[in-house]
């Protein structure tokens, strides 16, 4: 939607009921991907597209029955070999379409997510589209620190007029309110997840919120759509580790730059995999991307040289980034320390630096490094605790702290992380 979100927002704001569909599944040789929209508005306008033009017009008239009966539809849309002028898609593919009709005021999650999207706030918009009566349609806006929405929406009643729904069961057979409230949790925390990589799709959960099988007996599908750039990867120090760093940081789905203030070194020939090679000073560059970074940019210093690190470290330690991370022996970390102390860093903003650098692994190789590196980023993000899987017996998939309330499972974290 966020092509067509400028468009939306002025629909939204003037109070006028729309519909959008969206899709939410493709497979062989569809022509969009998961995320593209068309939206149509009750008086009839369309915006963006869902196929290219394949079937655009059933899809119009699907978003035209929706705003009359206020019910969300998932429609598949294949090839005809019958007829290939029939509704379907000639190219060979399938489309998943999910038709969700919006009134402006009656969902929570979906006018914040609207208004997020127009604004340009990275959020995840996670919708419903298959599961037990009364869920779908239902949507959650989640940002970094928290949501908007509820499970299930809080929906005015369809006109007298309109079909009954196979998705509008009785009360009777909703999840108990006990299981929706780990349901809606478990998709928020699934659906940050997805917003901090950037990524749309789907997810399928159990009523009791754990992760399942499609084709399990009970289970809720949302569809997941991230809007944000891609977060930042900031490696400063041009050398060999760098490349394998930066192989792997793009891996995660991060925008990678490399800095450093030797031209010689900095070059894009020796870092083809870079988003971009600056030259410049490291603290100097900082201070020029403080509007360009956020909660999610990652800092990787491997410049293990003080000219370079103190006053690049003095700036970094005290912004809002995700983490920052330091290479160096334990001596070069104990000496680090003690300038950063000097420069007048407090203990708890010296305590947010990792050095040294990435998870123990017994790395040797530059690419071994890199998987360090990387692992500690992602335990970090996630609250892991850098354990085996198998020294533990609870869930594998479990809730990363997100919120300041629970400062507990960060400072778990980080002892086993040390």
């Amino acid at each position: 939607m966020q092509d067509i979100a400028e468009q939306l927002q002025a629909w939204h704001a003037a109070g006028r009921s729309f519909a959008v569909a969206t899709v939410v599944g493709v497979s062989g040789s569809a022509p969009r991907d998961p995320g593209a929209a068309l939206a149509v508005d009750a008086a009839g306008e369309a915006i963006g597209s869902v196929s290219g033009g394949c079937v655009e017009g059933a899809v119009y008239e699907l978003c035209q029955a929706a705003i009359e009966s206020g019910e969300p539809v998932l429609e598949r849309f294949g090839y005809s070999d019958e007829d290939a002028f029939a509704v379907g898609l000639t190219c060979g593919g399938v489309l998943d379409v999910f038709v969700q009709p919006i009134r402006p005021g009656a969902d929570d999650g979906l006018d914040a997510g609207i208004a997020y999207i127009a604004s340009g706030t990275p959020v995840a918009l996670a919708r419903v589209i298959a599961g037990p009566g009364g869920l779908v349609g239902a949507t959650v806006a989640v940002t970094a620190d928290t949501h908007h929405g509820a499970l299930p929406p809080a929906l005015p009643p369809a006109p007298s007029t309109a079909q009954p729904s196979p998705a509008a069961a009785p009360a009777a057979t909703r999840p108990a309110r006990h299981l929706l409230a780990a349901l809606e949790q478990a998709v928020v925390t699934e659906a940050r997840a997805m917003l901090d990589a950037g990524r749309t799709g789907r997810i399928v959960l159990g009523l009791d919120g754990r992760p399942c099988d499609d084709r399990d007996q009970g289970t809720v599908t949302c569809f997941v759509e991230s809007y944000v750039p891609a977060p930042r990867m900031l490696v400063f120090g041009a050398i060999d580790f760098a490349a394998a760093v930066v192989r792997i940081g793009r891996f995660l789905g991060y925008r990678v730059t490399v800095c450093d203030a030797r031209p010689v070194f900095a070059t894009k020939q020796r870092f083809p995999e870079a988003d971009e090679v600056v030259v410049d000073w490291p603290h100097r560059y900082l201070d020029s991307q403080l509007d360009r970074i956020d909660g999610r940019t990652v800092l990787c210093v491997l410049t293990h040289d003080a000219k370079f690190d103190i006053p690049l470290l003095e700036r970094a330690l005290r912004l809002p980034v995700g983490y920052v991370g330091a290479m160096g022996s334990r001596r070069t970390h104990r000496d680090r320390e003690a300038r950063l102390r000097e420069v007048g860093l407090t203990e708890a903003e010296i305590g947010r630096l990792r050095s040294p650098i990435g998870l123990d692994l017994g790395a040797r190789t530059p690419e071994e490094t890199a998987v360090s590196v990387a692992a500690e980023i992602i335990a970090h993000r996630r609250g892991g605790s850098c354990l085996p899987l198998n020294a533990g017996d609870g869930p594998i998939h479990h809730e990363a702290p997100a919120t300041p309330e629970e400062p507990r499972a960060r400072r778990t974290h980080r002892t086993h992380a040390a």
